[in-house]
């Protein structure tokens, strides 16, 4: 089924847009969630809330790109919970990985204040661009997908430290990239 299909089915209040949603993004929901709180069932109720929010905002919205604004819904609502739950304990592997950005990205409060994040998505998104498609699918599976460096790096074979030298090296500049571009760090 095409993702306008499911879109019209949403906007049509068929239930079943509901059960060809996780037909089709399932998996890709439930991983991003899991990659960002390590846990199976935190995941499941984040891709449950993320289909009632899909249901709840179609209509009147109607996402251009259904993976990639289901991703986005999933990725906040699990980062929320996360948030939630790490308020006064830390969090192994999600701790280690928005550290890795903080040198180089504004935290959430200070991109709220200074910058829109439609602005900082496009630049970030025309950084991105400048990649290489390894470095490329590098940094978007460490820091969109969530992997942990060991298993990207297992999948390309080569070794976690130098995959690590190569994400310090991405961090950098994008540094550079959003300093060139003005925003505030």
């Amino acid at each position: 089924m095409t993702d306008n299909e499911i879109i019209d089915m949403y906007w049509d209040r068929n239930e079943r847009a509901i059960s060809e949603t996780d037909a089709k993004y399932g998996k890709l929901c439930r991983s991003l969630s899991f990659n960002i709180l390590n846990s199976r069932e935190d995941a499941e109720e984040c891709v449950n809330d993320t289909y009632h929010k899909a249901w709840t905002q179609m209509p009147p919205q109607r996402p251009e790109k259904l993976r990639a604004w289901l991703g986005r819904i999933v990725r906040n609502i699990s980062f929320n919970l996360w948030n939630k739950q790490h308020t006064k304990k830390h969090g192994g592997g999600m701790d280690i990985m928005l550290s890795e950005l903080e040198e180089c990205i504004p935290s959430g409060t200070d991109v709220e204040d200074e910058i829109d994040d439609i602005e900082l998505g496009r630049v970030i998104s025309a950084w991105l661009h400048t990649l290489s498609d390894e470095d490329r699918i590098y940094f978007v599976l460490r820091y969109w997908n969530g992997e942990p460096l060991k298993n990207i790096a297992g999948h390309f074979g080569i070794s976690a430290n130098t995959l690590a030298q190569k994400m310090h090296k991405l961090r950098i500049g994008l540094k550079e990239c959003l300093e060139r571009e003005d925003v505030s760090l």
